[in-house]
C-alpha cells in the first residue's frame, strides 16, 4: 500500500529450519468472525501507539506491518521480538483476534527475486514460517502478502518480471500448502490472505490490476483479499483528486475508461467481473488524507492542475490541525460521498475521510455483501477512535 513507506529498520534472517518455539500456544482457538473488521498498524508506530492500546474488541484482523524480503528470506524489524511478545499477549487477552504478519508494502523489494523458481518460493515461505509460527510461535495466525506490483506499476527502481503474474499465484499456493499443512500438525486454521489494488494511476500510467495479478485463481487460493480502494488520487494522478472517491465524477478529467474503475465501486465491480467472489473481497477504508497545492482556486481545488504535494497527514492530524481553521472551506461531494478541504490563500487542496463518509463505506460493504472493511491504518485515527468506531458501526 502507498502509505507503506515508514517500514523499520531490518536485521537478518532467521534460519529457514524450525528451532525450539520461544512461546507455547494459548487456548483453543476462537470460531472466524462472520464479518472482518481489520486495521493494519505498522510497527514503526508502537513507542506512539504501543500495542496495548490496539482496540481489540473493535478490531477482528490484525496486520503487522511490515516484514520483508531480503536475501529470499522474511525478515523482521530490530524491535519485533518485543513487538510480537506483546501482540502474543494480547491474543491470548483476546481469544477472538486475529493477527496476521504482513510482509512488503510500497517500496519493499525482493519480491520477484524470491518467487522466481519453486525452490525459492519454497525457501522463501520455509523461512517465514520459522520466524513467525516457531520462533513467534502464538503471536500470528497468518500471512498477508502485500507485493506492489508483480509485473508493472511499482517503484520503477525494483525489479519486475513478466512472469510475476503467474509467479504470484505460485507463491501464494505454496504459502497455502505449507500453512495448512502446520494447521494440520497444529490442529490450528492458518489465513493467507493479499493486499491488492484497485484500478488507479500508477507510476506506469494507468494502471490494470489484472496486468499484475491472476485475479481468479488468486480469489480461489487466498482466504480474503484486502482492495486497497484508496490511493486513487496520488501524484501519479494529472490533477488534484479525491483519495477513495466512492462513485466514479462525471467532472473528473480522467479517461471515462479509466474513470469507470478509478472509484471504490467500480474497483469492487472490476473484482467481480474478474472472478473475485464478494464473500472474498474486504473493502479498504483510508484514515490519512492526500494534498496538493493547485495552481487555480476553481472549484476549490477540486481537479486542478497542482505544482506539489501539500502534507495533509493522518486523521488525526487534520482534525487537530486543519477542521478548526476557519481558512480551510469545507466541502461535501454527494456522488463521491466524501469530504475535502480548500485553503484558498494557501491554495492548498486536501482530499480525506471522515466518520461519515467511512460509516458509508463500512455499510456500501454490507450492501454488496462483502465480508467485511479494512483500513490502513490503525494508529492515524483521532484519540477518540472516531474512524475505527464509525467503521465498525455499521
Amino acid at each position: 500500500m502507498l502509505r507503506g513507506f515508514g517500514a523499520f529498520l531490518l536485521v537478518a534472517a532467521t534460519a529457514a529450519v524450525f528451532g525450539p518455539a520461544s512461546s507455547v500456544f494459548g487456548p483453543a482457538q476462537a470460531a472466524e468472525p462472520a464479518r472482518v473488521v481489520g486495521a493494519y498498524y505498522p510497527g514503526g508506530s508502537v513507542d506512539r501507539y504501543p500495542v496495548e492500546r490496539i482496540p481489540a474488541d473493535k478490531v477482528t484482523h490484525l496486520f503487522y506491518a511490515f516484514a520483508q524480503i531480503r536475501d529470499g528470506r522474511c525478515v523482521a524489524g530490530e524491535a519485533a521480538d518485543a513487538h510480537f511478545a506483546a501482540l502474543a499477549k494480547l491474543k491470548r487477552e483476546h481469544p477472538r483476534l486475529r493477527t496476521l504478519i504482513s510482509i512488503g508494502g510500497w517500496s519493499a523489494g525482493g519480491f520477484s527475486d524470491a518467487a522466481l523458481t519453486a525452490k525459492s518460493r519454497k525457501r522463501l515461505v520455509a523461512s517465514c514460517l520459522a520466524l513467525f509460527f516457531q520462533r513467534h510461535r502464538g503471536s500470528f495466525d497468518g500471512i498477508d502478502i502485500d507485493w506492489e506490483y508483480p509485473v508493472y506499476g511499482g517503484p520503477p527502481e525494483l525489479p519486475a518480471r513478466p512472469q510475476d503474474r503467474s509467479n504470484m499465484t505460485a507463491l501464494v499456493r505454496e504459502f497455502r500448502r505449507a500453512l495448512d499443512a502446520l494447521g494440520r500438525e497444529r490442529k490450528q486454521t492458518y489465513l493467507v490472505t493479499a493486499a491488492l489494488p484497485a484500478g488507479r494511476m500508477q507510476s506506469a500510467g494507468a494502471y490494470d490490476p489484472a496486468r499484475s495479478f491472476e485475479l481468479d485463481a488468486l480469489g480461489k487460493l487466498l482466504d480474503f483479499i484486502n482492495l486497497m480502494t484508496y490511493d486513487m488520487g496520488t501524484t501519479f494522478s494529472p490533477v488534484a483528486s479525491f483519495n477513495a472517491p466512492l462513485r466514479a465524477v462525471e467532472s473528473d478529467p480522467l479517461a471515462p475508461e479509466l474513470r469507470r474503475w478509478n472509484n471504490v465501486e467500480g474497483a469492487v465491480d472490476y473484482y467481480l467481473q474478474q472472478g473475485v467472489p464478494a464473500s472474498k473481497l474486504v473493502l479498504g477504508v483510508p484514515f490519512y488524507g492526500r494534498g496538493y497545492r493547485v495552481t487555480s482556486d476553481a472549484g476549490d481545488g477540486l481537479y486542478q492542475p497542482y505544482s506539489g504535494t501539500f502534507p495533509a497527514g493522518d486523521y488525526r492530524d487534520i482534525k487537530r490541525k486543519l477542521l478548526g481553521d476557519p481558512q480551510w472551506r469545507q466541502h461535501w461531494d454527494p456522488v463521491a460521498q466524501t469530504p475535502w478541504l480548500f485553503h484558498p490563500k494557501e491554495r492548498a487542496f486536501v482530499s480525506y475521510e471522515d466518520p461519515k463518509s467511512i460509516a458509508i463505506r463500512a455499510r456500501f460493504a454490507r450492501e454488496r455483501d462483502l465480508l467485511g472493511v479494512f483500513t490502513w491504518e490503525l494508529t492515524a485515527d483521532d484519540e477518540q477512535g472516531s474512524l475505527l468506531e464509525a467503521m465498525a458501526g455499521e
